[in-house]
Formats: C-alpha cells, structure tokens, sequence
C-alpha cells in the first residue's frame, strides 16, 4: 500500500515538471524564462494626463511580479514589454432630457509591444482599450479619478498578461 502512495506521489510530480513552469494563474512560462522588464510607456494620447504613464508602467510590473515568478530587471529580460499610451478620453455616453451628460465614460488605450528573446514566435503587437463610467454631474478628479485609472489599469494589464503570458 506504502508503495502504490509513493508511486503515485513519483508520477505525479514528474508530469507537473515535465510540462514546464504552470502557475494558477492560467500562466505558461518556459523554464528558460527567469527575467521581464518594462520599458518606459511613453504618452501619446491626445489628452495627456500627468504621471499616467508612470503609474501604468508600474501597475504592469506589479501584476507580472505577483503572477509569476520572474525577476523585474531594467535591461535584457528575457521578456520586455513596451509601448505607448494611445488614447485618454472623456465622452458622455448618456444625456438627460436637458442634453445634460447624465454619464460619462473615461477611456484609456495602450499599444503594446510584447518580445520574447527566448521564443520570438511569442512576440506580439496589439491594442488594448477599457472603460470607467461615471455620474456625468461628477468631476473627475480625485479619488474619483484614482479609482477610475485602477479599474481600468487592472483590466489593461489583465488583458496584457492574457495576452502575452496565458496566450488567451
């Protein structure tokens, strides 16, 4: 009975290390991959808001960082993310009967280029863009703002991750 357990134990171990690096993440990383870096995002939106760029860069590192277990290097990652922030937005998306906006939607879009130097048929170019809705009587400012830019920031870099890492 003891060697039917360790048996089992034995078989079961070797097929999780025989099919790479899984995470729960829904992640598929090669185990040749130990590094990631993330370039500067520079902002090319129409409307330019201060520091967004900075705070998406960093929204990027922290979920690759929590989600995997790659190292963040400022040169020669075995994977490199870069690209722009295309498209800052506000537009009313509802109007009362008073052509008053009852709703307006704050839009973010990013461009991103995705490199893999261990697997250059992983490389990846694409757009990715979501939303925050809000009371169109409200001003987007403070905390309002800060939720609207962390909503949409953890859908982006969800997105972006799918994309590039569990290949969804």
């Amino acid at each position: 009975m003891k060697q039917a357990k360790y048996i089992i134990i034995a078989l079961t171990m070797a097929t999780l290390t025989s099919c790479g690096i899984y995470s729960f993440t829904g992640a598929s990383i090669s185990s040749d991959i130990k590094t990631y870096q993330v370039n500067y995002f520079e902002n090319n939106a129409l409307l330019v808001e201060p520091g967004l760029n900075r705070d998406f860069k960093l929204a990027l590192e922290d979920l690759i960082q929590n989600q995997t277990n790659l190292n963040l290097v400022t040169s020669n990652g075995d994977l490199v993310y870069e690209g722009e922030i295309s498209n800052y937005r506000i537009s009313p998306t509802t109007a009362t009967s008073s052509d008053v906006a009852a709703q307006n939607r704050l839009t973010i879009g990013v461009k991103i280029r995705f490199f893999n130097k261990k697997n250059p048929d992983d490389d990846l170019e694409q757009s990715f863009t979501f939303f925050y809705d809000y009371a169109g009587a409200e001003q987007l400012v403070g905390s309002l703002k800060t939720t609207a830019h962390e909503e949409i920031f953890e859908r982006l870099t969800q997105d972006i991750f799918n994309a590039t890492l569990a290949k969804w």
